[in-house]
């Protein structure tokens, strides 16, 4: 009928998406082929207890290959990935997220976080590559791997809040991963805790974890607000 309301349905804010449409056919290969690339590291490096041709190739990692001042820049970088520090950056960046009214954002960052860190302490056990003697499992970083996907995560964030269009959402990605995987694999190597092809590993292990969650999260809460509209529209006036 002429001059009838058009018919409600779910409102989903371009503000509170996750993983914005322009993005996600972007993200979704490079999650893909990231995947694909933990799995070939870690087979190619499974139950290995010495560094590789490539990671020969970068830098053979020592307990003293950075030297002060440096090598306080990577204890605090280090610091960041142990469970008391990587538990109070989660903490504050939630409750950052929550303050600002972005429950999706404050659920990526717990749920992501814990998933990328999760992903990367199973495939230790499962590829089983040791650095400095038995029990020191080093396949993929974790530390790395929880960095990139900080960096990743407030990189979406911004995306989305600042309206960027693919080119620009997806430079600001890709670059904030490329510098955060840059700099904590720098300390991890530097410190002697993990060999380059780790500090990878641990790179792509989030690339391929935190889109996955964005995603999920994303379609979680549509389908919520979905299923609440269609109960409001239902229910007796």
């Amino acid at each position: 009928m002429a001059g009838a309301a058009p018919e409600a349905g779910p409102v989903r804010s371009a503000a509170g998406v996750l993983l914005p449409r322009a993005l996600r056919a972007w993200l979704c290969p490079v999650a893909a082929l990231a995947a694909l690339a933990v799995v070939a590291l870690g087979v190619r490096y499974a139950g290995h207890s010495e560094p590789g041709r490539v990671d020969r190739w970068i830098v053979r990692p020592t307990a003293d290959s950075v030297r002060p001042p440096w090598r306080h820049v990577a204890l605090a970088l280090d610091f960041l990935g142990e469970p008391a520090g990587s538990a109070m950056v989660i903490v504050a960046c939630a409750a950052g997220c929550l303050l600002l009214r972005r429950p999706r954002a404050a659920a990526l960052v717990v749920v992501g976080s814990g998933l990328t860190v999760g992903t990367t302490t199973l495939l230790k056990h499962l590829v089983g590559r040791t650095i400095h003697g038995p029990g020191n499992l080093s396949y993929p970083s974790g530390h790395t791997a929880f960095f990139t996907a900080l960096a990743l995560m407030a990189a979406l964030l911004a995306t989305g809040r600042l309206g960027l269009g693919r080119a620009a959402g997806a430079s600001l990605v890709l670059m904030a991963a490329l510098v955060a995987g840059a700099t904590m694999g720098w300390a991890e190597v530097g410190l002697g805790a993990h060999y380059p092809t780790d500090a990878l590993g641990g790179w792509c292990t989030a690339l391929a974890v935190v889109p996955a969650t964005a995603w999920l999260i994303d379609r979680t809460a549509d389908r919520t607000a979905a299923r609440r509209s269609d109960v409001a529209q239902r229910a007796p006036r």
